[in-house]
């Protein structure tokens, strides 16, 4: 599918190539990526890490104009390092989120992060690098399917403790191994639990979980 961009780029190509860093820890994924990226005369892949950790850093001591995240990274996911890049950099690079999931909570979530970009994985290399090109333009490149999914698909209405324990449910911890870990008590883990169920209409955690997690709002 063809990127959307919501901003007229400029037709004309860059004198020097834009500058990428590819963060995504699956390694043969994120070689595949800058093998074809590097074929287009315009982009150029300066720097890959497989994590989000140390990505300030890395942006600028490489001079980067693109960075494209992954979403499910260790230490820092993409949406997380997309924030810290607009909240920490004075002029922080264009960031196009590069994913398997295509959720709309995440395009959502990556957008209100300061993204500029949400492809998912399975599009042509050529789509990519349009997209790329896109947001260093200064336009918005969406996957367009889940562009107009987002539409039909309410912001999360859970708190950020909700959501929290819901996370933490999602790996069948007991409420009492929630609370250790998010350092609350049993009775406030379960308070938290009931309103995230009657906020997703479901009827366990389980299920309040799953659904949280399909929506993106996790």
């Amino acid at each position: 599918m063809t990127p959307a961009p919501t901003s007229e780029p400029t037709s004309e190509r860059p004198s020097e190539p834009i500058r990428l860093l590819l963060a995504d820890d699956q390694h043969l994924v994120r070689a595949g990526l800058a093998a074809l990226l590097n074929l287009e005369d315009d982009l150029e892949v300066i720097h890959q890490q497989s994590s989000g950790a140390g990505l300030v850093a890395a942006v600028q001591e490489h001079r980067i104009d693109v960075a494209v995240l992954d979403i499910e990274m260790p230490g820092m996911d993409g949406i997380t390092a997309t924030e810290t890049l607009t909240a920490t950099l004075e002029q922080p690079p264009a960031v196009l989120i590069l994913t398997t999931f295509g959720r709309t909570g995440y395009l959502q979530r990556a957008m209100a992060a300061g993204a500029r970009g949400f492809m998912v994985k399975d599009a042509p290399a050529e789509q990519l690098a349009a997209a790329i090109r896109t947001v260093h333009a200064g336009g918005r490149a969406v996957d367009p399917g889940l562009a107009a999914e987002a539409l039909s698909i309410p912001a999360s209405p859970l708190t950020e403790r909700e959501a929290d324990v819901l996370r933490a449910a999602l790996t069948g911890a007991s409420v009492k191994a929630i609370a250790a870990q998010l350092f609350l008590s049993p009775g406030t883990v379960r308070n938290h639990l009931s309103a995230a169920i009657g906020k997703t209409g479901t009827t366990n955690r389980a299920e309040a979980a799953r659904q949280a997690q399909s929506h993106g709002w996790l």
